[in-house]
Formats: structure tokens, C-alpha cells, sequence
């Protein structure tokens, strides 16, 4: 690995962060909103996976 001087470093960064292409506020905005919903999907579905889980032990626990 070759040692670089401190201002070929720099340029080589600014090389790099120039190549970087950012996103727009729509698909920002839209990937935020993707991640929300994706979020409560899964609160939900684990939810519902607790109060099976929980009803059946309650209900096997209920014959003893």
C-alpha cells in the first residue's frame, strides 16, 4: 500500500465524494414513509404472534 502525502489525500477524497449521488427529497421523503409503514406492519405482526401465544398458554396452563 502506498503512503500518500496529505494533499493527495484530499484530492483523492474529493475525487471519491464527488462521484456520491444523493437523493432527492421525493425519494427521501418516500423511502421514510416506506419504513414507517414497514415498521407498524411488523409491531403488528408480532402483536399478534404475542396475544396466540399468550392465549394458548393461558388456555393450556387453564387445564391444570
Amino acid at each position: 500500500m502506498a503512503i500518500t502525502n496529505p494533499a493527495q489525500f484530499i484530492q483523492q477524497v474529493r475525487a471519491e465524494v464527488s462521484k456520491i449521488v444523493w437523493p432527492g427529497r421525493r425519494e427521501v421523503v418516500l423511502t421514510t414513509v416506506m419504513v414507517f409503514i414497514m415498521a407498524a406492519l411488523t409491531a403488528l405482526f408480532f402483536s399478534l404472534v404475542d396475544l396466540g401465544i399468550r392465549s394458548g398458554l393461558n388456555g393450556l396452563f387453564g387445564l391444570f
